[in-house]
């Protein structure tokens, strides 16, 4: 401890902190651990005791205390800090969360390949070098009708590098009303700045015509962009130009139509566009997130012209973005599952879709195990991840009195418990919301929320 910080502490504070015990003590005294972990531990929690005494908190020293938060901070030491939790927040595409669950077909593709070799970048049946873009294209034409395709790290760097890819050096054309920000700074003009394109902005914010484009092509045009508005939407005194509008427009004029979906619906969901209406509408390249509305992995897809799409994996980014094997095996067992058995396989679309009744049962159960403090209710859930703005998930919950603690004090301890359970306060409740929890899950949830009751 700083000198300084000991001298100017009263004797009543001092006194406090001599009582503690030192880190070889404390550690040695814990059973069941790795000394090394143990001993960092103890360190840990020694110092917050010691800080909170010095700074007037008229803790005493509790040796049976002490041992267990420094059992407690070991034992997540030893797990580690990333770890699975329970969802009860209603959000089905949390950002915080990891997005869209994996199918089970997913995660056991990307388990069984993380295991050992494989043919990432070989063709087996030639004995030859292959592109490891090749697992996914067939797949991803087959579902978007594009002549070819390729997947990257996430749908930021796809941007990126269909931008740098098609018109560095030259002008982009984007309306004002698009010149959006979806989430952690990613914003629409800055991308282009980084991908060495000039913007050039057409229009207002609430209305940009076709005659905004047509004014504003000159000779260092490369391409017209559509950006997607997937997390707010525009409503009122509004005017669009239709993306089969602006494709004809492109077409007359020589220039590329690149069009950022965000969210990446492969089948029509609320009024998300989808991949196949933007091929179809006359696009060159069309961009989406992979771990939001089509429920895989984190990743972003470029589908579009073949010509267009060659430019963007001969660029030199293409290395520096392109998607490693697990991603790779779970994004093809996302694209086969939405291919064979459509998006009642895809844990996050059987999430926005679930009925009334299968909620109820999830929620009536959940109240069951929990007894008393607990009632059914209902609550409204969202579709998150920056998709479907305007969708509210009306649906049971399980609503559960904290007692004389209040919600803060519940909502705490069952952030900690193993494993951790994410839920959300209203009206002076702790909200359950069953719509993106299993079975199994909701089981699990009651039982956590019954021993931070008791």
């Amino acid at each position: 401890m700083p000198e300084e910080r000991w001298t100017a502490a009263g004797e009543g504070v001092r006194e406090r902190l001599r009582r503690l015990p030192s880190v070889e003590r404390l550690a040695s005294s814990l059973k069941g651990h790795p000394p090394h972990l143990a001993v960092a531990a103890a360190r840990a929690e020694l110092e917050a005791a010691r800080s909170r005494i010095l700074e007037g908190e008229e803790l005493e020293p509790d040796a049976e205390a002490l041992r267990g938060a420094v059992a407690r901070r070991a034992s997540r030491l030893k797990q580690g800090s990333l770890r699975r939790v329970i969802n009860a927040t209603g959000v089905i595409l949390h950002t915080n969360f990891g997005r869209a669950p994996l199918a089970p077909a997913a995660a056991e593709a990307a388990a069984e390949l993380s295991s050992g070799y494989s043919n990432l970048e070989y063709d087996l049946e030639s004995g030859e070098r292959e592109s490891r873009h090749g697992h996914l294209e067939p797949l991803l034409i087959e579902l978007s009708d594009a002549e070819a395709a390729i997947a990257v790290n996430n749908n930021a760097a796809a941007v990126l590098l269909v931008l740098a890819a098609t018109a560095g050096g030259r002008e982009v054309i984007v309306s004002r009303g698009q010149l959006v920000e979806i989430g952690g700074s990613f914003r629409i003009p800055e991308i282009l700045g980084q991908s060495g394109a000039t913007l050039m902005e057409v229009g207002t914010t609430n209305r940009t015509r076709l005659s905004d484009y047509r004014r504003a092509i000159g000779q260092q045009t490369a391409a017209i962009m559509r950006v997607h508005q997937s997390n707010f939407r525009t409503v009122g005194f509004t005017e669009e130009v239709q993306l089969d509008e602006l494709c004809r427009l492109a077409r007359e004029r020589g220039l590329l139509v690149i069009d950022d979906l965000g969210s990446g619906a492969l089948g029509p969901i609320g009024d998300e566009p989808t991949l196949r209406q933007s091929i179809g509408a006359g696009v060159d390249l069309v961009c989406c997130s992979a771990d939001k509305l089509l429920g895989g992995p984190q990743a972003g897809i470029i589908v579009g012209r073949a010509e267009a799409v060659g430019l963007c994996r001969s660029h030199p980014m293409a290395r520096a973005v392109r998607l490693d094997k697990l991603q790779l095996a779970a994004l093809e067992a996302t694209l086969r599952l939405h291919r064979d058995r459509g998006p009642a396989a895809i844990p996050a679309l059987a999430m926005l879709a679930a009925s009334e009744e299968e909620l109820r049962a999830r929620a009536d159960r959940l109240a069951q195990l929990i007894g008393d403090p607990a009632k059914v209710g209902r609550a409204t859930a969202r579709p998150g991840g920056g998709s479907l703005p305007l969708t509210e998930l009306q649906g049971p919950v399980c609503l559960v009195d904290p007692g004389e603690e209040g919600p803060d004090q519940l909502i705490a301890r069952i952030r900690c418990a193993e494993p951790p359970l994410i839920a959300r306060i209203s009206e002076g409740k702790v909200v359950l919301d069953p719509r993106a929890m299993s079975d199994e899950e909701s089981s699990v949830a009651a039982r956590i929320v019954r021993e931070a009751l008791g």
